[in-house]
């Protein structure tokens, strides 16, 4: 069976629709319906129960559809290592990070790239987790950078573990708490807690740090993505932000934000992951990338072996 024949039982698979799965494929919906039956004819098994709205897989056709994906994902790994292999190209780039990547390693690694080859296009996505990972799977980005608790352990994922940066709690520099000298954390909550997203056990550990009852979350009062957007909230209002150290260094030094020393709270971490699909080999740009992530997460905190 031919790996077109294959796509088409994926897009089937994919759509549960002939009609679309047609489209998908660029196909007349007739011409699709033949390369349908032809499969399973040729495997002496029914791949798909058809209904008056939808096709749905049979226990035979989800068996087949899984190992279908899997020889069109090595498939188009070869087409494309064969492709970087003759033609020795250095490639573009695309990439996703979380926010505290973003706010520390990206801007540098930007800069080395435009220094040394001006001529490689780069797209960046600053996002969740969650929606890198569904980009990387549709083969949109080369490989994404993201805090390990937020990332979803799968078998299709190469995950690397590069650093841990430490974090804490930050407010204006004339923020109320700033001259306290026993600072807690149930002192913290009067004032807002603002931070990117964070695992539910973080927030739970919090929770129950601050006094809120066994089971009780700590409440954000914001939570974004964007870290120089929870900075300038930190600068403007009272409102306390968490952070890595990091994300801060410049704003501290500038004076315009002050870490607390919160005593029943132990330094919390961001541990930060490269993750990649398994088997697909980067370009000589994205390992370029890689590299450079790896080096400057070396200079922001000992990387974790």
């Amino acid at each position: 069976m031919d790996l077109k024949r294959l796509n088409h039982l994926v897009a089937l698979a994919d759509t549960r629709n002939f009609g679309r799965a047609a489209v998908q494929c660029h196909l007349t919906q007739s011409a699709f319906s033949r390369s349908i039956q032809a499969a399973e004819e040729e495997m002496g098994l029914q791949l798909f129960d058809r209904g008056t709205v939808e096709a749905r897989c049979t226990d035979a056709g989800e068996f087949v559809v899984e190992r279908a994906r899997k020889l069109l994902f090595e498939s188009r790994c070869l087409q494309r290592d064969v492709s970087l292999y003759r033609e020795r190209l250095i490639g573009d780039l695309a990439f996703g990070v979380g926010p505290y990547p973003a706010a520390t390693m990206v801007p540098p690694l930007l800069t080395e790239i435009r220094s040394q080859h001006p001529g490689v296009n780069v797209r960046v996505e600053v996002n969740n987790a969650d929606y890198l990972a569904a980009h990387l799977r549709a083969e949109e980005l080369d490989f994404y950078m993201a805090d390990l608790r937020n990332v979803v352990a799968a078998a299709d994922l190469d995950v690397a573990r590069i650093a841990r940066l430490p974090a804490g709690f930050y407010v204006r520099s004339g923020h109320p708490l700033r001259e306290n000298p026993n600072i807690t954390a149930a002192m913290l909550l009067p004032f807002g807690i603002a931070s990117v997203r964070v695992p539910e056990s973080v927030l739970l550990g919090l929770g129950a740090r601050m006094g809120l009852g066994e089971g009780k979350r700590l409440p954000l009062a914001v939570e974004c993505d964007d870290l120089s957007l929870l900075k300038s909230l930190a600068i403007s209002t009272d409102t306390v932000i968490g952070c890595v150290d990091a994300g801060t260094a410049l704003d501290v030094a500038q004076g315009q934000l002050v870490r607390l020393a919160v005593v029943d709270v132990p330094t919390q971490f961001a541990d930060i992951a490269i993750v990649s699909l398994k088997g697909r080999s980067y370009s000589l740009m994205a390992q370029f990338a890689v590299d450079s992530m790896r080096r400057q997460a070396q200079e922001l905190i000992q990387p974790v072996t």
